[in-house]
């Protein structure tokens, strides 16, 4: 098997575990080479292997995606909801062909006023306040239109996205195959406002009015600049990203060992 390898993190480059690991992946056998950009790629790759965390795995997917290749996230970071293999144990479960590839919806956006960019994610896009003024939101679903959010600004999130920058903003937990969209306001000046959740085949038209001229928009981890009045077209996009799930993944235990899910003094005395 031929593995490029990303690393994000300047620290890991030089980590003792790093180096382990790499070095059992050469003894197995397997044929390893570093990427950091996507022209780095080489004909006969059969996986993108992401080391760090959640942020490293996201990164190295915009690189993999688009030459339709998947990616192994192993988690040398905190969370590792998307970076979750052990590196202890990744290159067994590997030689015994213990694994599937799954497929996770990612969502597109088109704006007129961004730049050249890959234009997915896995997680979210999100649009907020650059200055001190709140941001009016204005947001169609299909081109019916929702009551203006007054809020420091409003995200889009996919299932996967759901335990990411959703959960913190109040947006519920969605299984990862659950095919939706999370529409939530970012900290809203509007009481009856709640997340929104929308089918993964909704077309979503986004504009922002501010005092400010310019706000922030980010896909996934990447920022960028928008001038205050930007309409931003969001939707399902054709492509998808394509992830090895070793197996003994499993999304529910991740959840309890990894956010702590239903933790409750109560349920340990239950089981004694």
């Amino acid at each position: 098997m031929k593995l490029a390898y990303y690393i994000e993190k300047d620290r890991l480059r030089k980590d003792p575990r790093v180096q382990a690991l790499l070095e059992r992946f050469r003894a197995g056998g397997y044929e390893l080479y570093p990427v950091s950009a996507s022209e780095d790629l080489l004909p006969g790759t059969d996986v993108v292997m992401s080391l760090g965390g959640d942020g490293t795995f996201l990164s190295a997917a915009s690189l993999a995606v688009p030459a339709s290749l998947p990616v192994l996230g192993v988690n040398f970071g905190r969370l590792g909801f998307l970076s979750e293999c052990d590196p202890e144990t990744v290159v067994q479960a590997l030689d015994r062909g213990d694994y599937i590839i799954e497929e996770r919806e990612m969502l597109q956006v088109h704006c007129a006023d961004l730049p050249a960019l890959f234009p997915c994610a896995l997680n979210e896009m999100s649009v907020t306040r650059l200055g001190a003024s709140m941001l009016g939101v204005d947001v169609e679903v299909d081109g019916a239109a929702l009551p203006t959010y007054w809020a420091d600004g409003l995200l889009v999130a996919t299932s996967s996205g759901s335990t990411a920058y959703s959960l913190s903003v109040g947006g519920p937990i969605c299984l990862p195959e659950t095919k939706v969209f999370i529409v939530a306001p970012i900290a809203p000046h509007n009481l009856n406002v709640r997340p929104l959740i929308v089918p993964e085949t909704s077309r979503l038209t986004i504009s922002v009015r501010s005092r400010d001229e310019r706000a922030v928009f980010t896909l996934d981890n990447r920022t960028y600049t928008l001038p205050a009045g930007a309409r931003i077209e969001v939707g399902a996009s054709p492509l998808r990203l394509r992830r090895l799930k070793l197996g003994e993944s499993n999304f529910i235990k991740a959840l309890r060992s990894r956010l702590l899910w239903g933790e409750d003094v109560r349920n340990a005395h239950a089981q004694d």
